[in-house]
């Protein structure tokens, strides 16, 4: 039996990347996937692609957030699962001393303030069905240093991550699950794009890796499966950190 079979589950970042592959991954266990992206090209692409619907939402904004919960209610009946994972890491971002307030705030609003409005308008719907599992897209960022400064992003990870922690303690007994996902390095176009403009900014990041490589996104939603599904029943205000072992690593060998 497929593990999100008849299951409703809300992606947000979903035209692209980690949501994409999620979206793909979700489709194939059996779930219904509500696609949310800004970019209806990419995004109704992706609902075609996974037999589910697409709604265009700026995560930052508390009413767009709510109405894409309420479109994804209307049309399947539930909300089983929500993956937080729209985020930007924008080359203003950088060195404490460099990057301006602008940058700095632009950033948290959609890294850490868009998480809080899609957890605070989510979790209605979990308590209506008496269970549920979210997943916020933290990164191994939020938990060590980061070998190439991004301030505000890294800063902004830690506040997902800390703000699940606190959920997954505050929902538990209604059967709702909240955990971080914290992936390192993930071979995507956001990623792509960056490197390609700093291959010494990426020699830098891919040293640090013991695995040698980036993530390819299916891997990372792979994890997101697990923790969407009954297989991590007893897992909640955790940050699972899927980072090809950055986390563990003192001195990675050459």
């Amino acid at each position: 039996m497929k593990r999100l079979e008849g299951r409703v589950a809300v992606i947000t970042g979903a035209g692209s990347g980690i949501g994409y592959a999620t979206a793909k991954r979700f489709a194939d266990e059996g779930a219904k996937v509500v696609v949310v992206d800004m970019n209806a090209e990419t995004g109704n692409a992706v609902a075609k692609e996974v037999g589910g619907i697409f709604v265009s939402a700026d995560v930052t904004n508390e009413e767009q957030v709510q109405a894409m919960y309420k479109t994804a209610f209307d049309t399947y009946g539930r909300i089983d699962i929500a993956f937080n994972n729209a985020g930007i890491s924008p080359p203003d971002d950088d060195s404490i001393l460099t990057t301006g307030i602008d940058a700095w705030r632009r950033v948290q609003e959609v890294n850490l303030t868009s998480v809080y409005l899609c957890c605070k308008y989510v979790l209605p719907y979990m308590q209506k069905g008496g269970k549920g599992s979210i997943i916020n897209t933290a990164s191994f960022v939020a938990t060590m240093g980061a070998a190439t400064s991004q301030i505000s992003y890294t800063a902004s990870k830690g506040g997902v991550l800390a703000m699940s922690r606190e959920l997954g303690v505050q929902f538990a007994r209604e059967g709702i699950r909240v955990n971080a996902l914290s992936p390192g390095p993930v071979n995507t176009p956001l990623l792509q794009e960056l490197f390609a403009k700093d291959k010494e900014r990426a020699a830098r990041r891919l040293v640090h890796i013991p695995m040698g490589r980036f993530a390819n996104p299916e891997e990372i939603a792979a994890a997101v499966a697990f923790l969407a599904s009954d297989d991590s029943s007893f897992i909640t205000s955790s940050n699972f950190l899927v980072d090809g072992g950055i986390s563990g690593a003192y001195v990675t060998p050459l």
